[in-house]
């Protein structure tokens, strides 16, 4: 395991092209799980390949316990990288495939067999051993990939590149499941790349916003949900996304019209405001109501519902416990807690 330190570490494909990276410093501590998220193109892919030493970054540097790992190629940094598509080698079993590592090591055949066992055993694999690889199903595959990393004893940190893209709903909840037990037993530093908002959020400790080349915003799960810094960062995290509805500023506050939602306005705010809140943070109302329209649209999830609104300010959506019996074309009130209000100008969060 390692503690990984970026170092205003930045990259352009071309010289004086536009930054496919843009500079940024970062630490990741030893033994801790993270995720890049963002959508396709937006660095994160960039990010872990300078991390791994498939890129050389053109700015910065990279660092692990301390010692500039820039110049190294991955066999120096001691790097297991997981990729989208399982990679496996086809002519061999999967204790072949899990001990490949240690035969390129020079370890002894003994410790060797015992190690593969040992993590054949943790990743539920032993009764496969001896099959050939390439007869495993997709996910069981993805297992002997992550397996490849986990049998060195001098892994520095496992890199996860949208590994469970190919995988099925339910076989990517058993995966995370065992991503995080691996981690908590053997200590190893985790990063993962991913698009999907869930993956990250229930696999990390911290989660890293990614947007065309920018770290916009980086904290825990928790933090992203409750104060988004970027509208960009409230409309990417949850599901539904945040609502936002346009504000005017009005004797010192900044207030949304045909409404009863309004904040503070700091002296000298511009004029680009906005107020936003998470439809978890809105319920159904009729007295205490800070604003109506008509129903739209709702569907169903699970234990909730999502109903959207349509009020002349923008469309609003709010998560309900099922069965509120409202049909489109219903007018609904909606209440929220003002301390759930979120003060954005220019898209960045304001308070």
């Amino acid at each position: 395991m390692a503690e990984i330190r970026l170092e205003t570490l930045a990259h352009r494909y071309s010289p004086g092209g536009t930054y496919a990276l843009k500079p940024l410093d970062m630490i990741w501590r030893s033994g801790g799980t993270y995720a890049l998220l963002g959508p396709s193109g937006c660095g994160k892919s960039t990010m872990l390949n300078i991390i791994s030493g498939l890129i050389r970054p053109s700015e910065g540097r990279v660092l692990f316990d301390g010692q500039d790992v820039t110049a190294f190629d991955t066999g120096r940094r001691r790097i297991a990288q997981v990729f989208q598509v399982p990679v496996i080698y086809r002519s061999m079993t999967v204790g072949q495939n899990l001990g490949f590592p240690l035969v390129c090591q020079g370890v002894p055949a003994a410790h060797r067999r015992k190690r593969v066992e040992a993590i054949a055993e943790r990743l539920g694999l032993t009764g496969a051993l001896n099959r050939p690889a390439n007869a495993l199903t997709a996910d069981q595959k993805q297992l002997v990939s992550l397996g490849r990393g986990l049998v060195r004893d001098d892994v520095a940190a496992i890199l996860l590149d949208e590994p469970l893209t190919v995988i099925d709903p339910q076989q990517k909840f058993e995966l995370r499941r065992i991503l995080k037990e691996i981690n908590a037993e053997f200590g190893v530093t985790m990063v993962l790349v991913t698009h999907d908002q869930t993956e990250a959020m229930t696999f990390a400790e911290e989660v890293i916003v990614m947007n065309t080349g920018e770290v916009v915003q980086a904290g825990s799960p928790r933090d992203l949900f409750e104060r988004p810094l970027t509208r960009h960062v409230g409309s990417f995290i949850g599901a539904p996304a945040m609502n936002f509805l346009p504000a005017t500023a009005q004797g010192g506050a900044a207030v949304v019209p045909g409404t009863g939602l309004s904040m503070p306005l700091p002296e000298g705010a511009g004029s680009a405001l906005s107020l936003g809140f998470r439809p978890e943070h809105a319920r159904l109302a009729t007295a205490d109501a800070i604003l109506s329209g008509t129903v739209t649209r709702l569907w169903f999830e699970g234990l909730d519902e999502i109903i959207a609104i349509r009020h002349p300010a923008g469309e609003i959506r709010l998560r309900a416990p099922a069965g509120t019996g409202l049909v489109p074309g219903d007018t609904a009130g909606i209440a929220l807690d003002p301390g759930r209000l979120r003060l954005y100008l220019d898209d960045r969060l304001m308070a």
